[in-house]
């Protein structure tokens, strides 16, 4: 299968040995999270999964953020067109696909953060098998400062690896950890310096590449197949009720209080730069 060429929110490439990159590439909105960014995440897994060319995939972005979550933004009228319930059954559809896709992928997925990530870039890199990083890198969900909840499998996923004290402080609490404190707790798995990053990834991803795809295929099998359909009763579980959430008016208000404040925060900045 050949690399797709309308993923336009993405820049995939295809190394030698057959590693793939899949990496966000929407820096100047750091990577932030829409309805097109799900669909082309999902097919661009979808492909990586199928095609024989690829044996190892490393899910990475471009610029500050690895992601900075979902892109906050009041559908337009066209939009909602069908109505709230029926233009978030449609988001929904996507990101399902996305963790369905990570739930199931059948081959060694590397996640490369190379910045700070937020929400459901957290949560969803939590489905690789394994996650390096930089020094800098910090890791925040604020569900409960917007009024959703947990998400991407991450109620049940977090617990067990980071164990149940720190993943509540994460999702209940909204504390943005560093990356040597996720190390520390298992999520991630080594830490490279910012210069040599992708380098030092790419050369282990390369090595990994090399062994014999089934070997890896069925061995990733023997760890995940047990769970897979647990994961995706949890996945729609919680994408009901963040649905729920979303459309809740304690959400709504939640939403414009951070963006009212965000907002805030930009203008003292402009002026603290105007007096410069």
């Amino acid at each position: 299968m050949s690399i797709p060429t309308d993923l336009n929110t993405f820049d995939i490439k295809l190394l030698p040995h057959g590693v793939a990159v899949i990496a966000f590439n929407r820096p100047k909105k750091y990577n932030a999270l829409n309805p097109q960014v799900y669909d082309q995440w999902g097919r661009a897994l979808e492909w990586a999964a199928k095609s024989d060319d690829v044996r190892v995939c490393v899910l990475t972005g471009h610029g500050k953020y690895f992601t900075s979550g979902q892109e906050l933004t009041i559908p337009d009228s066209s939009e909602m067109e069908g109505g709230a319930e029926e233009l978030y059954k449609k988001r929904s559809g996507y990101t399902l696909n996305v963790v369905r896709q990570l739930i199931r992928f059948p081959k060694l997925i590397i996640a490369a953060i190379q910045g700070p990530v937020i929400g459901f870039g957290v949560t969803s890199t939590a489905l690789c098998d394994v996650i390096y990083t930089v020094p800098e890198a910090t890791f925040n969900t604020p569900f409960m400062q917007l009024g959703f909840c947990a998400e991407a499998c991450s109620s049940v996923v977090f617990p067990r690896i980071m164990g149940s004290s720190r993943a509540n402080e994460m999702l209940l609490m909204g504390r943005k950890f560093t990356a040597q404190e996720m190390e520390k707790c298992g999520m991630v798995a080594r830490i490279f310096p910012r210069e040599t990053f992708m380098d030092e990834v790419l050369k282990l991803a390369t090595a990994a590449a090399k062994y014999p795809p089934q070997a890896m295929k069925d061995t990733k099998a023997l760890i995940r197949d047990h769970e897979y359909e647990f994961l995706e009763t949890v996945n729609a579980r919680e994408m009901i009720l963040l649905g729920e959430r979303m459309a809740s008016d304690e959400s709504a208000q939640a939403i414009m209080e951070f963006m009212m404040a965000k907002h805030e925060r930009k203008e003292k900045e402009k002026e603290a730069k105007a007096k410069l």
